[in-house]
């Protein structure tokens, strides 16, 4: 076999499509285009999207639901997955490491599910009420957590109507 005997396999390279040559072509007199109608025109097309005047489809429906801006990232964690956690210290960087967490979570909270068998020390991490009372059952505490306050512009709002309520 030499070089110049190679060639692609056949039906493999196929001649391109040349529209408006002639009856015989199968593509001759409207080239594909249809008879007349603004899609028969040179340059006669339309945007993506519309509907020959009618109200499209994209305006049509309803538009619905948005992303806060001020949503929090938070994450909840089984008290029984608290096993996984290397060690007896727990925070929010232990919970991202062993992968009980997203790492994008910018705050958790422990749940009860499951059992404690372990001495854990929680802090920086929320705990449900009947979490906190698993973990120091088993020997462990849970530091008391700071619950982070609405932005003033929130809490300005709602200061009048606390007003005319007293």
């Amino acid at each position: 076999m030499e070089l110049s005997d190679i060639k692609p396999a056949p039906g493999a390279k196929k001649n391109r499509r040349r529209v408006g040559r002639g009856i015989g072509s199968g593509l001759g007199k409207t080239a594909g285009r249809g008879h007349k109608g603004q899609r028969a025109r040179a340059g006669g097309y339309h945007k993506v999207g519309f509907e020959g005047g009618q109200m499209p489809l994209q305006r049509r429906l309803p538009k619905r639901g948005f992303l806060a801006v001020l949503i929090v990232k938070a994450a909840e964690v089984r008290s029984g997955d608290l096993a996984r956690v290397p060690g007896e210290a727990i925070d929010l960087d232990g919970l991202k490491k062993a992968g009980l967490v997203a790492t994008d979570a910018t705050r958790a909270k422990i749940i009860l599910a499951g059992k404690v068998e372990k001495k854990f020390t929680v802090s920086g991490v929320a705990a449900s009420k009947g979490a906190k009372a698993a973990i120091e059952s088993a020997g462990g505490s849970v530091a008391a957590i700071e619950t982070p306050q609405r932005p003033a512009k929130l809490a300005a709002k709602k200061k009048p109507a606390e007003a005319a309520a007293k």
